[in-house]
């Protein structure tokens, strides 16, 4: 039996890293970066008298890039060992420190190098003494190593450009990047003779007044995000050496953003990081440095284990801590908040009990009587009735409100979820969706005497109307400016939902949707006209034939239309007929 080794072709990993692992050439500047301060961090642990740790990243005059770090280096025997295999890296167990003091661990950061130069050049002097060495590595797979004099300890990396990655070595470029990934790190990092890194976190910075760390965190938020936050929230997760701060938007976002800013170690892991905290808490944007959870490959996103699940856990906690503390201590700030971001709140509620006790007492619900919290609308009420749809309370609020039955609009996203839940938080909540038939019912009969005289007229509602599917009432009830209503029971919903349908459908669905139609009249759905409008009052009198057939027909169809009811073809012939006959009488052909 023979031993082999694998061939690794250089060129075709580094097009797998910049293709495939990389988001972008961009990352060459942190891997650097972290090299150098792994590096440091390596000295610190072997030397604790080691001088302060400092990067120096110079942009050369002939569009090459230097950068330079104190931190422990390398020897001969390391450099073939580290710089020339791909896996292995110089900052982990095989140099007798833990690995989680670190914030490489793949060993594949000095190739991204190469998405940006053709050649990397390292010149190295280990602070556990032997001379230095310079390592020089091309694209192509070689390697040359040498002697070097006069070095001193720590690491130089020079690179130069590639044809076509000039842009990414100017100084401007450089800079930006370098600021972005590193502004918090613990080390002194200079771009030029400008330092980029900041001596501590803007959460870290220590102020006498709450009042003035607050307006200092909001300032710094709005450099992060573009536009001023609302409201800050503190973060801390121990177990994942987690600190940082959430900034709550000022205007509505949608579920699923990203957005979070992510530092590894003080390095910047990702400025779009994802699943950072529980879906329906999206009104939220982190900024926070962690020393514990795991990065992916490619080390620009968070790795998905049961500790990044904990963390993701323990924030949403504390942002519904920060909530519920608002509910207690800072009201007008907590409406501010909810006017915006109720839709967040609404869908904590629907499976957290505390977040319901507040959506509760806080947060407005439009009712009949007015938009208010359902604390307050269910006081004195023994019921509270509700509508699943917007177009279905607006049809029905004015007229449930006068037959003293108030209803509460669950037509937005989880009302009819929070609705059902308050028996929860309030074990004498009685919650139903109200059955419009039920309303219907409880509207003002005609006085005594009245229904003999509108027989005629009620007659011929019925023959129009059956031929729509319909029945007639005559009831009384405000407001007076509502000639007609079309109400669906509940028991009649389902059969005009399935008669509807088979007349939208081809023969072969009609036939088998014919079988599920078993309306009878009691179930149908009704037209109640109001005898308290002049208009209604004005057909009942008026003799029956082509004329009243046809206003009844307009009747129908505006009630539907009003209603926001959907029009089947029958609907629309009968609307369209009655319009078009009234408009003729209304305008009669003149001799000339």
């Amino acid at each position: 039996m023979t031993e082999h080794r694998f061939q690794v072709d250089l060129r075709g990993v580094v097009d797998l890293l910049s293709h495939h692992l990389y988001a972008s050439p961009r990352v060459y500047v942190r891997e650097l970066l972290q090299n150098a301060t792994d590096a440091i961090t390596a000295r610190r642990a072997g030397d604790p008298d080691a001088p302060a740790g400092r990067v120096v990243i110079e942009p050369l005059a002939d569009g090459a890039l230097r950068v330079t770090d104190n931190g422990i280096g390398l020897t001969v025997d390391e450099v073939h060992t580290f710089l020339a295999s791909v896996g292995r890296t110089s900052k982990r167990d095989d140099l007798g420190f833990a690995r989680q003091d670190f914030l490489g661990q793949f060993g594949i950061g000095l190739l991204s190098c190469f998405m940006v130069a053709d050649a990397i050049e390292v010149v190295s002097r280990s602070a556990t003494g032997g001379p230095a060495v310079r390592w020089t590595g091309f694209a192509d797979g070689r390697y040359i190593v040498a002697a070097e004099d006069g070095a001193e300890i720590g690491t130089t990396v020079t690179l130069r450009p590639r044809p076509g990655a000039e842009h990414w070595l100017t100084p401007a470029a450089v800079r930006e990047l370098a600021s972005s990934y590193a502004h918090l790190l613990d080390v002194d990092v200079t771009v030029g003779d400008v330092r980029i890194t900041e001596p501590q976190a803007p959460w870290e910075a220590a102020h006498n007044d709450p009042e003035v760390r607050r307006a200092a965190l909001l300032d710094y938020g709005a450099r992060v995000l573009g536009t001023r936050p609302m409201e800050v929230i503190d973060l801390s997760v121990p177990e994942a050496g987690l600190r940082g701060v959430g900034f709550v938007l000022a205007s509505p976002a949608a579920v699923g953003q990203g957005g979070h800013r992510v530092y590894l170690k003080r390095m910047l892991l990702n400025e779009d990081t994802t699943k950072l905290v529980p879906e329906w808490a999206f009104f939220v944007r982190c900024v926070v440095d962690t020393s514990m959870l795991r990065p992916t490959a490619s080390r620009e996103a968070l790795y998905e284990d049961d500790l990044l699940s904990s963390v993701r856990e323990a924030l949403g906690e504390q942002i519904r801590g920060w909530l519920l503390d608002l509910s207690v201590n800072d009201p007008d700030r907590l409406s501010r908040f909810l006017r915006v971001h109720h839709l967040g709140v609404k869908a904590l509620a629907v499976r957290d009990d505390e977040m319901l006790r507040l959506v509760d007492a806080w947060l407005p619900f439009e009712t009949s009587h007015g938009t208010m919290a359902l604390r307050a609308f269910r006081q004195g009420r023994s019921m509270i009735r509700y509508v699943e749809t917007v177009d279905e309370f607006r049809s029905l609020a004015a007229i449930a409100s006068a037959a003293g039955t108030p209803i509460v609009n669950a037509g937005y996203a989880y009302d009819t979820e929070i609705l059902e839940r308050l028996s929860r938080v309030d074990s004498q909540a009685r919650v139903r969706r109200l059955d419009p038939g039920e309303l219907a019912a409880k509207l003002e009969p005609l006085p005594p005497g009245q229904q003999e005289a509108v027989a005629p007229f009620l007659e011929t509602a019925r023959a129009v109307l059956r031929e729509l599917g319909c029945v007639p009432l005559i009831r009384q009830f405000d407001p007076v400016t509502m000639p007609a209503l079309y109400v669906v029971s509940q028991q009649a919903r389902t059969q005009d939902t399935v008669r509807r349908s088979i007349d939208s459908v081809d023969e072969l669905w009609s036939d088998v949707l014919s079988a599920f139609d078993d309306v009878t009249v009691e179930h149908r759905p009704e037209l109640v006209l109001n005898w308290r409008h002049p208009l209604i009052r004005k057909l009942a009198s008026y003799p029956p034939g082509a004329a009243l057939r046809h206003a009844v027909e307009a009747l129908y169809g505006q009630a539907l239309l009003a209603g926001h009811h959907p029009l089947r073809a029958v609907d629309t012939a009968a609307l369209n007929r009655s319009f078009l006959t009234l408009l003729d009488r209304a305008f009669p052909t003149e001799n000339v």
